[in-house]
Formats: structure tokens, sequence, C-alpha cells
């Protein structure tokens, strides 16, 4: 893997190198008020951003996982595998390591957008890295989630069916964790695959966005990525990234909107005939017939006013038209106001487009590295 192994790397690394013992303070760059229901975003004091992660040893990872030993495996990708351990001070992390028969360097250069990209964001609503390794490959070192992710406690049939309470604190801190990459950081981040799988849970089920490996960098001064080929999970697909490789935002937005008819109905983004789950909602929502949307298992436990405005904000969310769609900031303010001003949103019916059925036939499908740190997503892969 020479690609990895380059001078200028290592010395990227090695003036990075932290030891957990040091009392590093964490600076964000951007926080969230969140007792300002404005939702105002309130710069640091601190002038700059310093990462606090570290370069782990090789032997550190290697001791932590018991030899990468295969029973703390808890995900595997087409480029990475996860791997569960436990620190000399008890601290439990997922290592994530790219395996030997990715020599692809396009796939190392994914792996190291995600160091380039999560190793400085801070937010309560994204995953933190710990640290890296660099001895005897590629590695990334995050926190372990216990809980899982979205998708395992949502789909899993052997779990208790979750809370309404609870979904909608997820849909909540998961728009204030992408609004953050949007507007709150330094430089824009596009994630390109937010999904229930890349949603892990923290102890007290809070939401943090995972999985960097696709996300790009957008310039202050460009309006879009123009990308080929194109990459993610079919279901979630936005229509202009789908046909023309066209990625902003407004790509997450529409993402977005499927994570939360998948919150609200606990229906896959994808279901057995190929029908994609936002095509099925709108209908639906058209006819402003939003508890048929609602999870049956709920048994009719849910807050009414809640669900009118997560439904609204899905329905903004996957217009087919990006220019209609609504910002992270603005979905956050429909998601938590009181009154949903529809005139405001009110859209030319000229303007949206017919809805189109994409076959799976159609999308350059790459199983890479879409899995979560936790033990509950064993193997999680984008569709194929």
């Amino acid at each position: 893997m020479r690609y990895i192994r380059t001078g200028s790397l290592k010395r990227l690394f090695s003036i990075r190198r932290r030891s957990f013992d040091e009392e590093v303070p964490k600076h964000c760059d951007c926080t969230e008020d969140y007792n300002n229901e404005t939702l105002k975003i309130v710069s640091s004091t601190e002038p700059s951003h310093r990462p606090t992660w570290k370069c782990f040893s090789y032997p550190e990872i290697f001791d932590a996982t018991n030899g990468f030993s295969s029973d703390n495996l808890v995900g595997k990708g087409g480029y990475a595998e996860v791997y569960r351990g436990i620190l000399e001070d008890g601290q439990a992390i997922a290592v994530k390591r790219l395996t030997e028969a990715s020599t692809d360097e396009r796939k190392e250069k994914e792996f190291l957008t995600e160091i380039g990209t999560i190793g400085h964001v801070c937010h309560p609503n994204v995953t933190s890295l710990l640290g890296c390794c660099i001895d005897n490959g590629l590695y990334l070192i995050f926190q372990f989630s216990f809980r899982g992710s979205v998708v395992s406690l949502l789909h899993d049939e052997n779990l208790p069916v979750m809370d309404w309470k609870t979904r909608h604190k997820i849909a909540i801190g998961t728009a204030r964790g992408l609004r953050y990459l949007h507007k709150g950081c330094p430089r824009r981040i596009i994630h390109r695959d937010i999904k229930a799988s890349n949603i892990l849970l923290t102890a007290d089920f809070e939401p943090q966005i995972s999985d960097f490996g696709l996300a790009k960098w957008l310039p202050s001064q460009w309006t879009h990525h123009s990308i080929i080929p194109i990459e993610g999970t079919f279901g979630h697909l936005a229509p202009e990234y789908f046909m023309h490789g066209v990625v902003d935002e407004k790509t997450d937005v529409f993402a977005f909107g499927v994570f939360l008819l998948e919150i609200i109905s606990g229906k896959k983004p994808v279901d057995g005939s190929h029908q994609s789950l936002h095509s099925w909602a709108k209908p639906i929502l058209n006819e402003g017939e939003v508890e048929k949307l609602v999870d049956s298992r709920l048994g009719g436990a849910y807050n009414v006013a809640q669900l009118d405005r997560l439904a609204f904000s899905a329905s903004l969310c996957i217009r087919s038209s990006s220019t209609w769609r609504p910002s992270m900031s603005e979905v956050l303010e429909v998601m938590l106001e009181g009154k949903i001003d529809k005139e405001r949103w009110k859209m030319p019916e000229e303007e949206e487009e017919p809805e189109q059925f994409w076959g799976f036939e159609d999308l350059e499908c790459e199983c890479d590295s879409s899995f979560s740190t936790s033990p509950q997503d064993s193997i999680s892969t984008r569709s194929c």
C-alpha cells in the first residue's frame, strides 16, 4: 500500500501523536446552544480547532482486540473490518481496519478521507474519532457503541419496539448533527450516506452520525460537486445525484427525509419488490393522511403534533426538485416550531417532477464500509 506509506503522511500523524494520559481539552469550532429554540450556532471562544485524537501504536490496538480475534469482529464491509476492543484503562473501542485485500488505491483514499473529515468535527450528534494507527496498515479508532445503530433497534424483531419518544429524540438529534456538518463546521461537509445503519446510539439514545467514507468537503465558493461514479445506498439517493452526479447539502437533505420516513413507519427504505419507501409515502403525504404512515407496532402511542411536524418535514426533504427542498436549518425549524406554516412551503405543481422508479440494475453498486461500530450490527453493507 504505497499510497498510504508516504513520508508526508507519517509526518502528518506524528505531529498529532498524543496520549490519553495527557489532559488535552477538547475544543469545538461550533457548538449548538440547545437551550435556544432559535437553534442559533454559537461560535467558540477558541480561534482555531485543535484535534484531540491521538495516534495509537499497533501493539495497543493489537492487544485491545486480542490480536484482531474473529470473536471480536463486529462489522465487515467491502474494504474494511470493525473489531471490538478494550484498552488498558478499560475503555471500550471500535477499531476499523482496512483489509489486506483492499489494494484499490481509491479505497485507500476513501479511508483517508474519513480521517480527514471526522478528525475535525466536534458535536454531540456526530461520532467522535479517538485516534488512528498507521503501523502495519490503516486503522481508525472510535468509541464503541453498545446500543448499536438505529437500523438494528428499529428492525430487529427480537428487540422491543422502539417507542415514539425515542424515535422523536433520534430524529431531532440526527437533524442537529447534519445541520452542524452543513453549517457549523469551518468547511462544509456533505455526508452522502445518511441512513439508519450509519446513525449510532449512545447509552441514553442520543444519535450520532457515523461512517464518513463517502463524505465530501464542499468549498464555500462552490455550489456543488459533480461526482462519478455514483456511490451510496439505494432508496436514499436524491434524483439529481442519481441521474447527474450532483452533490450538495440537498443531497443529504433528501436522504434525511427517507430516514425520517423510516423512523415514523418502521419500514425499510426498500421493500421486497424494490419499491422505495419515499415513493410509497409520497401519495399518503400529499393526501395529508399522515396517520397511515405510522408504525402499527406503536399501537397508536405517539404524539400527534410531533408526528405532523416530522411527516411534513419528510415531505419537504424528499421533493424531487432540490431547489424546493429546505436546508437542514429550515428542517429543524419545521420539526420544532409550534405551528406548521404550510403556505410558506407551498410549491407550484408544475415544479414537482413525476416520481421515477429506479431499478437496482441502474445503480453502480459497491459494497463498501457502511457498517456500525457496534455489536448489534454484525454485518451491514450498502444494498446490492
